[in-house]
């Protein structure tokens, strides 16, 4: 797992440090506050660890992470990514499993980017999965980046196009995976599935089918993460950054696909998420209350960033109070 990380003069970032991270870990804050900026520079040191020293590639860290940097954030000059009016690089360091990923970026003339990746070749598979579902538009993602080379969709999702694209393995399935599988499945009432030959995914209810174009943005946003478990791109060493969990999603729907990320947590997956909605903070508070597990937050507000766990109650943050106080105001009218 990442069991911590520290973020200077990052874009938005300029200094943000979380330790003690654990299986499940949040990300609260309003538009604006760089929840999703965290997430793309965790996934995408990720991403570098995991493309280095794998196989017969033969570039450095360095070399991997620029062009990640690039399409991930989408900067023509990666150097814009360094806080504007910062005096000092921007600096990103990482621990996973006890191994030190670190890396500075310096804006000069010519931008020098330093990594130090002490780390171990790695198997497993990082995800990212943006806000907003992939399935309708699968095909035009991959011709923007394989054919076009052009901005338009970053490298989150692009990756996550190409993932849902591997072919399967056989062999034995974990059996948290297949409870999971069969929960997410029946949350939506049925599977997608790709059809090569018209490079398409169609979804399926029972004897019926449907194309991408009619079916519900939540049934699809659910069924990418059911996909990534069938194919087996994810397994117990995975790390999931989830954008936006509550996106197209009925309370319902949110309540019970956090009950099947807890299970997935417990099996050895890692999890960042982030999030606006008090909803989701409130179904992770009581799983945390319930397991007894640690779920690591990390809030925006006024004086920066602050760290808490569930574990030990709700944390302090601007959208926690104006759920509070709109509860009392709901209470004060009832009372009148």
């Amino acid at each position: 797992m990442i069991t911590q990380t520290t973020l200077t003069n990052f874009g938005p970032l300029t200094n943000l440090a979380w330790k003690g991270l654990g299986s499940i870990n949040l990300v609260i804050g309003g538009n604006g506050a760089g929840k999703t900026f965290l997430l793309k520079a965790l996934y995408s040191a990720m991403r570098t660890m995991e493309e280095h020293q794998r196989g017969d590639v033969p570039f450095t860290a360095a070399e991997i992470l620029g062009p990640k940097l690039h399409w991930t954030f989408q900067e023509d000059d990666v150097s814009k990514l360094v806080s504007r009016g910062a005096d000092a690089a921007l600096r990103f360091e990482m621990t996973f499993n006890e191994h030190d990923f670190n890396f500075t970026l310096e804006r000069l003339a010519e931008p020098r980017l330093t990594v130090v990746n002490n780390a171990p070749p790695r198997s497993s598979n990082s995800i990212f999965l943006p806000a907003k579902e992939i399935l309708s538009l699968h095909s035009i993602i991959l011709k923007s980046r394989d054919n076009d080379q052009v901005f338009g969709f970053d490298d989150t999702y692009y990756d996550l196009a190409r993932a849902l694209l591997q072919q399967g393995t056989s062999g034995n399935q974990i059996k948290e995976f297949m409870q999971s599988r069969s929960d997410l499945k029946e949350l939506i009432g049925g599977k997608v599935h790709y059809e090569p030959g018209k490079t398409r995914w169609n979804f399926n209810e029972g004897e019926d089918w449907f194309t991408m174009g009619v079916t519900a943005e939540g049934v699809k946003k659910i069924a990418i993460l059911e996909t990534l478990l069938s194919n087996r791109y994810l397994d117990t060493q995975s790390i999931v950054f989830i954008d936006e969990l509550e996106s197209a999603l009925h309370p319902t729907a949110i309540s019970k696909t956090l009950d099947i990320i807890s299970r997935l947590a417990e099996r050895g997956l890692q999890f960042f998420i982030a999030s606006h909605s008090y909803f989701v903070v409130k179904k992770l508070f009581l799983i945390a209350q319930e397991k007894g597990m640690s779920i690591p937050v990390i809030s925006a507000n006024a004086d920066g960033w602050a760290a808490a766990d569930l574990k030990d109650g709700m944390p302090d943050n601007p959208i926690i109070s104006e759920s509070v106080r709109l509860y009392e105001e709901q209470v004060n009218l009832a009372l009148k």
